[in-house]
């Protein structure tokens, strides 16, 4: 299966376990010089009416997609676990091993 990034990024995340809504995705992570997905960005809602103070964002390896659907992205994780601090340039996070 294929999917173009445009495509994802109009898709909604859904943890599936919980049934709670994640947001969308903003952008992904890919490993270099493989040029694999590793995992897919999510955006944490702003403290300021959703817009400003964003300060982490859900990292979920691209293992724990479950589906990719016409409007939704299934996930299988738990988002407490995928919480990471916005990304700086350079940024790879612990679960990646480097």
């Amino acid at each position: 299966m294929s999917v173009k990034f445009t495509q994802l990024q109009c898709k909604e995340v859904i943890c599936i376990a919980d049934g709670q809504r994640l947001g969308f995705v903003s952008d992904v992570l890919i490993e270099m010089p493989q040029g694999a997905i590793c995992a897919i960005v999510v955006p944490l809602p702003g403290k300021l009416c959703g817009l400003a103070g964003r300060q982490e964002d859900f990292l979920i390896p691209w293992d724990c997609i479950k589906k990719i659907g016409p409007d939704i992205v299934l996930v299988d994780v738990k988002p407490e676990n995928c919480r990471v601090p916005r990304s700086k340039p350079g940024f790879a996070p612990p679960w990646l091993g480097k």
